[in-house]
């Protein structure tokens, strides 16, 4: 496995692959893997030749008052992990190598970041495809897999993708969950023993929300179940989607809508 840092290291690291007409399969990541990362790069290596998997903790998709600062980072920990999954790259730039003339981007989330997210993190989407498209262009993937447990942001990545009329296919990977349904996340590890408890309680209720379309019942599970704030339970791309606090840390999930006609 080759390490880059600086976008000339990824440049030679990938000239090779790209000489002899490889496709590149590209995992972006900001660190903290888990499971649920570690899908993501398996299911690349299904679709493409070579992957790449990037760590890098995008600033520009923090608000002031978010945790960028707090956010778990161990990048020779995440090198471990990736190392017996056969990742052929692993990128870490620094925010220079990425922003070298500052932060503004002329890319723009489009209309799939609308609601859900925004209204709470007006700033995250914008930031979102500032860093992905810095990152697409260092890495000039065929493929780039995201995780459906952001599935708003899979929906802007693609949307971007598409009114940029770039060249690469994108791909969601399911949601892996603990043996409690849980979904993984690097922010689970903010939780104490009983809001993990209680955490556990997120998936049963928009599952069950799913089934039943009772959206304002499910609101009112989760304050009752010890949830202390709920920011949405919403339906959208025929999803139950979900954002809700427990202490400092909030936590995101979506169900796909079960139908009950035969």
């Amino acid at each position: 496995m080759k390490k880059a840092v600086t976008l000339q290291e990824l440049d030679q690291a990938l000239e090779d692959y790209r000489n002899s007409g490889k496709t590149i399969g590209f995992v972006p990541t900001m660190g903290a893997l888990h499971d649920g990362h570690l899908s993501l790069v398996n299911l690349a290596k299904e679709k493409a030749d070579i992957v790449v998997v990037s760590i890098f903790v995008n600033p520009t998709q923090f608000a002031p008052h978010e945790d960028y600062d707090a956010y778990p980072r161990d990048v020779n920990g995440d090198i471990e992990k990736l190392k017996p999954l056969d990742v052929d790259v692993v990128f870490c730039p620094t925010k220079d190598d990425l922003y070298p003339d500052g932060t503004d981007s002329a890319v723009k989330a489009g209309s799939n970041a609308e609601g859900l997210e925004t209204i709470f993190r007006p700033h995250f989407f914008d930031g979102v495809v500032n860093v992905v498209s810095r990152l697409f262009d260092a890495v000039k993937p065929d493929v780039a897999v995201f995780g459906e447990k952001d599935f708003q942001q899979l929906m802007v990545i693609r949307e971007m993708v598409e009114t940029l009329g770039l060249d690469i296919e994108i791909i969601g990977g399911e949601i892996v969950r603990d043996e409690h349904g849980l979904a993984l996340s690097s922010r689970n590890a903010y939780l104490s023993t009983e809001e993990l408890e209680i955490a556990r309680q997120l998936n049963k209720i928009i599952r069950n929300a799913a089934k039943t379309k009772d959206l304002d019942t499910a609101k009112a599970e989760l304050l009752k179940t010890g949830f202390d704030k709920v920011d949405y339970v919403e339906k959208r791309w025929n999803r139950i989607l979900a954002a809700a606090w427990l202490g400092k840390t909030r936590l995101i999930d979506n169900i796909p809508v079960i139908s009950t006609e035969r």
